[in-house]
């Protein structure tokens, strides 16, 4: 019998997306931008110090990320006060689409095998007074059978 499960993280401080590749001229290589493999590495190191002992979700995966950014200082207070209701929608950079990119770059090989799993996916941006990112997978799981029939 399956079993829906949910698996839950909160990876504190301002969302992070996913920078472009970089090109070096002299080599031809292309690399990943230092602040983009810091963040990656941290979602990462998050995930494993709470789910230490997850095996990677084979199956389909759907997944939840708001991201929470920082009000700005120098908002007046009636956007800073409407701002901390975490109702207002952020629509600045960076892309939703490259927090996803990051946070699931981050999670491959650890909390699922590849992103290609990702079958549903939501997204928000929002303001509050404590930036951070919540992600929320939900995926089915084969319960061990109790040897009742």
């Amino acid at each position: 019998m399956k079993v829906l499960k949910r698996i839950s993280i909160i990876i504190p401080g301002d969302p992070v997306g996913k920078g472009r590749p970089r090109f070096v001229r002299a080599t031809g290589r292309t690399y990943t931008p230092e602040k983009t493999s810091r963040y990656e590495n941290f979602v990462r190191m998050a995930f494993c110090d709470k789910y230490p002992d997850h095996v990677p979700i084979d199956g389909a995966v759907d997944l939840t990320i708001r991201a929470y950014f920082k009000i700005p200082e120098s908002w007046p207070k009636w956007k800073k006060e409407f701002g901390r209701t975490e109702l207002m929608k952020r629509t600045s950079k960076p892309d939703a689409d490259n927090i996803v990119k990051s946070v699931c770059d981050g999670l491959n090989n650890v909390a699922w095998k590849d992103d290609a799993q990702i079958a549903d996916l939501t997204t928000r941006k929002r303001y509050s007074d404590r930036p951070r990112v919540e992600i929320e997978i939900m995926y089915d799981e084969e319960e061990p059978d109790g040897g009742d029939k």
